[in-house]
């Protein structure tokens, strides 16, 4: 009836209805026109052919997982593995075939196979053991980030060079992640469309017991929908890893929310029923057209989370006006309304390019900044250790007269990359780098390298790329410093743990390995246990805690950050500083406010804010041509409370 009421009121009503109509019929598309129209008014740098080859690369994996969801969530499911069943998917194709020898298409398929059986067990779980798709799938996000991280030992593997290429290029310009997305977004078109199981998919989504009641074996669907998810899920992991010429054992975390909302924001209902790839598809461009110009245009990571938070709310809420209007569901293989859709989607294009062109007048005649930019891209402002270098950097970019734009990666590899191939695309002058990972890092730095950027890493090296300087502190000889100084302060005899960082980051990595190389010299300190603790206060706090029951004997704790430093305190009470001395990393000004206090021993100092300025400084040297040095050391300090007045990091 809401149907008839519409179309009537429309045939009242004129054009204005059939616009109304046409809108609610294409939420996502109209979004996405409005978005590319405002983002190229609001930044010359974002209609660029090399930006916009970005956004497709940026898009892609989130695609590719997003199509495989959508089977799901037709369904009436929700798939909450596939960014988990990703990494592990792209763990077992490297470590297959470059720790056990094996050749290199029977790893891709066993990086199939991995997804497939992930697919498959929640499927199982589903139909057959009556679990909510949430908590089913939820089990399988943990189990398959845990095996990844078990495969790998929480280091990341190299991939192999022949499936690498899928990273590259086609003829130098034309990104290999964009087609694979194409091809994977036609074979999802044609499942849901044109196979007897599309067709099932919505109808166990539009009334599950309906369609049971009608024949339809609904288990072995469910088996095979989920097993789908997890193919589109492998896929993406392999390409997500050639991006980054390295399997990451954390790689994706978090992308299974960017897959449901690029469906969702696509037109699909979470109750079932509604969805379709090209919806799907459009979502995932939003996704990616907005961090792309909220990073031009120099938009805090935060607030990019609150942005893209509030896009999803109204695309809910888009979804439930369009219902309520009676507007057209979003379904496949209506073959009716083909035409129409192609028509509208040329429309749309005619329209964007017309409003595009027009806009693109604005930056045409603007003068050039007279001043140098500089991108800083940092692995997380989540840790006072990076806070303290972004100040740093601020400080000596205002000195110098640079603008300086920073991001923040989230401790997320892919998302760095990205972020560096949004600094390349609009032309910084020179990018400092503070890697993620060393290996990941390395294909955009050799992207910026070839648009004759210059690049400097700070804290972090480069591999498989050539910066023009490393600005750092040695970690593991850090770690080695921190030992050492436990040890000498508990009498060379004694019990201690040790609080290790984020497993698959290269900090954690380095500082592991000089933890271990200071211990050997002092065969009288024992270590009780070594546990992650994510360079997190709170999880500092729980791990100790757990520990505490296991080792209430423990005298000395090394952490390899301050912020786990102060969970462990926290959770040693009055212990800390009097029978058990702790020792933290980095110099953070929480850490040193605690080494004033007495309860936290010592940290090993990095000088953080002295790493930024010493970047920034080199950024700019860099650019001018003049000469920089190849690796440029900043002193560890170990501060103690005999020490810490006079020290300033």
């Amino acid at each position: 009836m809401a149907a008839d009421t519409l179309k009537s009121t429309t045939g009242a009503g004129g054009g204005a209805a059939a616009v109304r109509r046409l809108l609610l019929d294409n939420g996502a598309l109209t979004a996405l026109i409005v978005l590319v129209v405002a983002m190229s008014a609001l930044s010359g740098d974002f209609l660029t052919t090399d930006n916009l080859l970005n956004v497709g690369v940026q898009a892609a994996v989130t695609a590719i997982l997003a199509f495989g969801v959508t089977f799901v969530i037709v369904s009436a499911g929700i798939d909450l593995s596939v960014g988990s069943v990703a990494a592990l998917s792209a763990t077992v194709l490297a470590w297959s075939a470059t720790q056990q020898g094996v050749p290199v298409v029977i790893a891709v398929a066993l990086a199939v196979v991995t997804g497939v059986v992930c697919g498959l067990v929640n499927g199982f779980l589903i139909a057959y053991g009556k679990l909510p798709p949430f908590i089913a799938t939820l089990a399988m996000l943990s189990v398959a980030r845990g095996l990844s991280l078990v495969i790998s030992e929480g280091s990341p593997i190299a991939f192999p060079d022949s499936v690498s290429h899928l990273g590259d290029t086609l003829g130098g310009w034309l990104p290999v992640p964009v087609l694979v997305m194409i091809v994977m977004g036609l074979v999802a078109a044609f499942v849901l469309g044109r196979t007897y199981i599309g067709r099932s998919m919505y109808a166990i989504g539009g009334n599950e017991e309906a369609a049971r009641l009608s024949g339809l074996r609904v288990k072995k669907q469910k088996l095979a929908i989920y097993a789908l998810s997890g193919v589109f899920a492998a896929a993406a992991g392999v390409v997500l890893a050639s991006r980054l010429s390295s399997a990451q054992p954390q790689a994706a975390d978090g992308y299974e929310l960017d897959a449901i909302a690029a469906v969702v924001i696509g037109g699909a209902s979470l109750a079932g029923g509604t969805g379709k790839a090209s919806g799907t598809l459009i979502g995932a461009l939003i996704l990616a057209v907005l961090r792309n110009g909220l990073n031009l245009l120099s938009v805090s990571a935060f607030w990019q989370q609150v942005v893209i938070g509030v896009v999803i709310a109204l695309a809910v809420l888009l979804d439930t006006v369009r219902r309520k209007a009676g507007a057209t569901p979003v379904t496949a293989g209506a073959g009716g309304g083909k035409g129409r859709q192609a028509a509208t989607y040329g429309l749309a294009a005619v329209v964007t390019v017309a409003i595009v062109g027009a806009t693109s007048f604005l930056h045409g005649g603007s003068p050039a900044t007279a001043n140098p930019r500089v991108g800083l891209a940092l692995s997380t402002l989540n840790n006072p250790f990076f806070v303290q270098i972004q100040s740093g950097a601020k400080a000596e970019a205002k000195k110098l007269g640079v603008d300086l734009t920073v991001t923040d990666a989230q401790n997320d590899a892919s998302q760095q990359a990205n972020q560096l191939q949004n600094f390349t695309g609009s032309g910084v002058d020179s990018i400092i780098v503070n890697p993620v990972d060393s290996d990941a890092a390395g294909p955009s730095v050799r992207s910026a390298g070839k648009a004759d950027i210059p690049v400097i890493a700070v804290d972090r090296g480069v591999n498989k790329a050539t910066t023009d300087a490393l600005v750092a502190s040695d970690n593991v000889a850090g770690g080695e410093l921190a030992a050492k100084t436990v040890a000498e302060k508990l009498g060379g005899n004694g019990k201690i743990v040790i609080l290790q960082g984020q497993a698959g980051t290269s900090a954690a990595r380095e500082r592991a390995d000089g933890f271990a190389k200071g211990l050997k010299a002092f065969p009288g300190i024992q270590v009780l246990a070594q546990q992650p603790a994510d360079f997190d206060r709170t999880k500092g706090l729980d791990v100790m805690s757990n520990l505490l029951q296991a080792h209430p004997d423990v005298q000395g704790v090394i952490a390899a950050n301050d912020e786990m430093a102060l969970g462990a305190i926290k959770a040693l009470g009055a212990k800390a500083g009097t029978s058990v001395q702790v020792v933290g990393f980095d110099g953070t000004p929480d850490g040193l406010k605690a080494v004033e206090e007495g309860t936290l021993y010592a940290s090993v100092a990095q000088q953080p804010s002295q790493l930024g300025r010493i970047a920034v400084d080199n950024a700019l040297r860099a650019l001018r041509g003049e000469k920089v040095e190849q690796t440029v050391k900043v002193p560890v300090k170990v501060v103690t409370k005999q020490n810490v007045a006079g020290f300033s990091g």
